[in-house]
């Protein structure tokens, strides 16, 4: 079994439990969608990530608050913050979610391994204004099944990709804001040349927002993104392991490169 596999196998157990829950009823407000900011900025706009721990580099930092990070990152500039909601293998958490949702004014994603539409009601409760659904750990039909359910909520959905096929799923899906993974989930190897294979696959009349996820560290890394059509990253060790988020974030929007459509 890959590391993705034995995630999936934990996530049913967990779904099978959120059945069971009562939900609260959502009070945090819907934010401006991420897909209007990347539209209108000419730098590179950084989703940034609340990371406790990670089963590719173990513990990163375990007393981690994360609503004081949260404000200094959007502070920082964070176009969006995200939030990582499994505790098994990140140490994450929903109460992570909804503290943070209520504590900043940019959209919150909620960065979960997510495979039933529980999940995405338990992300909308606890004020997530983003979720994310990975093309690889889900079935087409299951993905798309999805993908409706949280757009009809209202959220935006950052669909995840690895491979030229997962990118033909996700524009099949109609997906607005497609996230590349520059590490493969079933070896954790990480290369930014994945952003550019899949950004050189990418249609450039449909209004698609393309963001580079792990492997970001510089403000080289940012640049390399960018020269390959990124509209964003998503960014979490780096800048949880930096001495200070308030230097190191900027310093990832660099300017983006304008050839393409929008």
């Amino acid at each position: 079994m890959t590391i993705l596999d034995t995630i999936l196998t934990t996530k049913q157990q967990e779904v099978d439990t959120f059945r069971k829950e009562t939900f609260p009823t959502r009070t945090i407000p819907l934010r401006t969608k991420l897909s209007d900011r990347l539209r209108s900025s000419d730098t590179l706009e950084v989703i940034a990530e609340i990371k406790r721990a990670s089963p590719s580099k173990g513990v990163i930092h375990p007393s981690l608050d994360a609503v004081e990070l949260a404000k200094r990152y959007e502070k920082s500039g964070a176009a969006a913050i995200s939030v990582l909601t499994d505790t098994t293998y990140f140490k994450g958490s929903f109460d992570d979610l909804k503290a943070v949702a209520e504590s900043v004014e940019v959209p919150v994603l909620c960065k979960e391994f997510i495979i039933d539409t529980v999940q995405i009601e338990k992300a909308y409760a606890h004020g997530a204004s983003l979720i994310l659904l990975i093309v690889a750990a889900l079935e087409a039909q299951t993905l798309h099944k999805l993908f409706t359910f949280a757009t009809d909520l209202g959220l935006e959905v950052l669909v995840e990709v690895h491979t030229p096929e997962e990118l033909a799923t996700a524009l099949e899906l109609g997906a607005e804001l497609i996230g590349v993974n520059n590490r493969n989930l079933k070896t954790f190897e990480v290369s930014l040349e994945t952003t550019q294979t899949i950004a050189e696959l990418l249609p450039r009349d449909r209004g698609i927002y393309l963001i580079s996820e792990s492997g970001i560290v510089s403000a080289h890394d940012a640049l390399q993104a960018s020269s390959f059509g990124a509209h964003g990253l998503l960014v979490g060790e780096s800048l949880v392991r930096s001495n200070s988020v308030e230097e190191a974030l900027p310093k990832l929007k660099v300017r983006r490169h304008t050839d393409d459509a929008h």
